[in-house]
């Protein structure tokens, strides 16, 4: 499968997830900013960059750097590996 299509997949997977959830989720234009989706609820905004089987330590370091966040949000990574049901998910501080 090709890198883009299964970003886009493991993008929609996740925002599946957390639409069931009862968050509200739109997905960053073209996903060029530091975050793909931008989720939130009544209580909490999460900004998550998607990703699969890892996440290179340069983008990592980008994603801490971004300080733009509301006090009652939080950063996210979503890490899906191949063949796994379930993501691992990293909280950014």
């Amino acid at each position: 499968m090709k890198t883009k299509a299964k970003g886009s997949r493991q993008e929609r997977k996740v925002k599946k997830i957390l639409e069931a959830k009862g968050f509200f989720c739109v997905k960053s234009g073209a996903s060029l900013s530091e975050f793909d989706l931008i989720c939130w609820n009544k209580g909490v905004v999460r900004f998550i960059q998607v990703k699969s089987n890892y996440c290179p330590p340069k983008e990592k370091k980008k994603i801490k750097r971004f300080k733009i966040i509301p006090g009652n949000g939080r950063k996210e990574i979503w890490i899906w590996k191949d063949y796994q049901r379930k993501p691992i998910i990293e909280i950014v501080k």
